[in-house]
């Protein structure tokens, strides 16, 4: 009997773990598109090829797909909703200068992807925290500062308008590291990505050209593990906050 039940067991978990398996590959192929164009727009900006227009108007769309065919299995549904948004305001930021020609391009994606950040932000706290916001974050603070002292100089009359987009930013980054880890490594690349940005946009003679695909190898990176680790929270029900932390907001909230 006792061998029986053991060989029972070794069936039951090899069972469960196919069945783990195959529902981890289920969740990854609508990845694919994404990571295949991200790919390809990564190799035509390297080799100055015009597939890096089309390619990068694809990305966040292909990005999307993952989140409305999961739609249905998404708790809660503001959620979803939140990461969608986040999404559409990026894919505003990455075309602004094609949807809207008749305006200024900087600004207008300083704008959107601002929107996109607040977007992040909100889903973050309120429905995929996991823990307290770790002591290291100050880093973001310090990344902020520094930005500020080397590129301030150099933005002219954008001063304001990317001081307050480095703080969404780096909210952004400081928020995601109380998620999932692959929630808050797609924070760090992102802000990794935006950070090149800046340089190539501010100090653009001191980056040398490989920075351009560096841009976006880390900004499809950095967003991808933003959607991949919202959607691995939020297929499991939503992640709920520690009781520790938990407890901690609630006299917060008495507070208010």
């Amino acid at each position: 009997m006792r061998a029986q039940t053991e060989a029972e067991r070794r069936a039951r978990r090899s069972y469960d773990g196919g069945m783990q398996r195959r529902t981890r590959l289920r969740a990854l192929w609508p990845f694919l598109p994404y990571v295949m164009a991200s790919a390809i727009h990564v190799l035509a900006l390297a080799g100055h090829s015009s597939l890096a227009t089309p390619t990068k108007a694809l990305l966040m769309p292909l990005l999307a797909l993952p989140v409305i065919l999961a739609w249905r299995a998404l708790v809660p549904r503001t959620a979803a909703a939140l990461i969608l948004g986040a999404l559409l305001f990026s894919w505003l930021g990455d075309e602004a200068g094609l949807f809207f020609p008749f305006a200024p391009e900087l600004p207008l994606m300083l704008g959107f992807f601002g929107v996109a950040h607040l977007a992040y932000i909100a889903l973050f706290l309120r429905h995929l925290r996991v823990r307290r916001l770790p002591m290291w974050t100050l880093v973001y603070v310090v990344w902020w500062l520094l930005m500020m002292m080397v590129l301030g100089p150099h933005t002219g009359s954008l001063l304001a308008a990317v001081g307050a987009y480095g703080v969404v930013l780096a909210g952004t980054a400081a928020t995601s590291a109380r998620c999932h880890a692959m929630v808050a490594w797609g924070g760090a690349f992102f802000l990794a990505s935006d950070s090149i940005l800046a340089f190539r946009l501010f100090l653009p003679d001191a980056m040398p050209d490989w920075t351009s695909p560096a841009v976006m190898i880390t900004y499809t990176i950095g967003q991808g593990l933003i959607v991949g680790g919202a959607l691995l929270t939020l297929h499991r029900g939503g992640t709920p906050a520690s009781p520790a932390v938990s407890a901690v907001d609630d006299r917060g909230a008495s507070r208010a």
